[in-house]
């Protein structure tokens, strides 16, 4: 699954400029003939280490599971556990 994100990153990137041309031109038969995976909304976030797709920490890039256990391990730069 990670690498089919990766490749899906790499389509994104590589089709944009002529996406968003075909867009503004309002040519959608040319749009519909790219690659499904060459869109922006088919990507999904992933956790980098693990490729986990769910409770994905955007700040970090990483799972809400391996940031605890990082955090916890002290791993992660500025993040300590709260207690009041």
């Amino acid at each position: 699954m990670k690498a089919r994100e990766r490749k899906r990153a790499k389509m994104v990137t590589k089709y944009a400029a002529k996406r968003a041309a075909l867009k503004e031109a309002g040519d959608w038969e040319g749009l519909q003939k790219l690659p499904p995976n060459s869109s922006a909304v088919r990507m999904h976030n992933r956790c980098q280490i693990t490729g986990r797709p769910r409770g994905y920490m955007r700040q970090f890039g990483i799972s809400r599971v391996l940031f605890r256990k990082l955090a916890l391990a002290g791993r992660i730069p500025g993040v300590k556990k709260a207690s009041w």
